[in-house]
């Protein structure tokens, strides 16, 4: 099977190996990489983050873990600008630097290894960890506890004022949903590293996965641009005109479309 084919495989299991699944995306960008020597490698890791532990009803570690590998140097990639290998789960095991998306997996298959109960939590901006049942959020850099007050701050950080905190935001994340966020990651730090074909992988998987938007289609068709691809760019421009509420995007798209040269046929 492909990397792409394994990484399907992953999601079709019950329950879905979440984490393996998003080794597959790093072979994908590194086809020397061996999955099954990384998953043995987590072992050591995990017994490390075990034996520093305290004590505690498992439904009381989800903290201490994530403050168990702060300590053994998982933090937040501050490096500008940020690198594709901050998403990358291979490269964040080996580096211990990561955006909170990465970090968050690792802390998931940390906690799903350890009975511990943890979920992830699509907070725009800043992917999140929950507790089930607790009144608070986790960040996976770190540990801190994160109160509605504290998430609404974060928010506005993110996006400005104006933006309003809903139950939306707080939602529990399906595996599919953080692995379709992971791809428009590495999609766009891919884009902004001039890497145009590593961004192609990255934004078809992001459609394969299912419910993509308006955005995903403009994404892949901007990249097709990038790559001299009339007739793929005008496919994902349809579909992106098909799928966009806003008028106005509609009007440049129609636009953009009457731009591109006739569909070819190739002979």
């Amino acid at each position: 099977m492909t990397p792409r084919q394994r990484f399907f495989e992953c999601l079709q299991r019950s329950p879905p190996a979440l984490f393996e699944a998003a080794l597959w995306v790093c072979v994908e960008h590194d086809k020397d990489l061996n999955v099954e020597s990384v998953l043995a490698d987590f072992r050591d890791l995990q017994q490390r983050v075990s034996y520093g532990l305290p004590m505690l009803p498992v439904s009381e570690l989800a903290q201490p873990l994530l403050r168990r590998m702060n300590d053994l140097g998982f933090a937040q990639d501050d490096f500008t600008p940020l690198r594709p290998q901050a998403a990358l789960l291979d490269k964040v095991l080996a580096h211990r630097r990561g955006q909170p998306l990465a970090l968050g997996l690792i802390a998931l298959e940390l906690s799903r290894r350890l009975e511990i109960p943890m979920v992830g939590v699509n907070f725009p901006g800043h992917f999140l960890l929950r507790v089930p049942g607790a009144d608070h959020l986790l960040d996976p850099c770190g540990g801190r506890r994160l109160y509605p007050s504290d998430c609404r701050e974060l928010l506005h950080r993110q996006y400005g004022p104006n933006m309003k905190l809903s139950a939306e935001h707080l939602v529990n994340a399906e595996p599919r949903q953080m692995l379709q966020r992971l791809s428009r990651n590495l999609r766009q730090l891919h884009l902004a590293h001039d890497d145009y074909i590593a961004a192609l992988i990255d934004a078809e998987r992001v459609l394969e996965l299912g419910n993509a938007s308006a955005a995903d289609y403009l994404a892949r068709a901007s990249l097709y641009q990038r790559l001299d691809c009339p007739n793929a760019e005008r496919f994902d421009l349809e579909h992106a005109l098909m799928l966009s509420d806003d008028p106005i995007q509609r009007i440049r798209l129609t636009e953009r479309l009457g731009h591109l040269p006739p569909n070819s046929i190739v002979h």
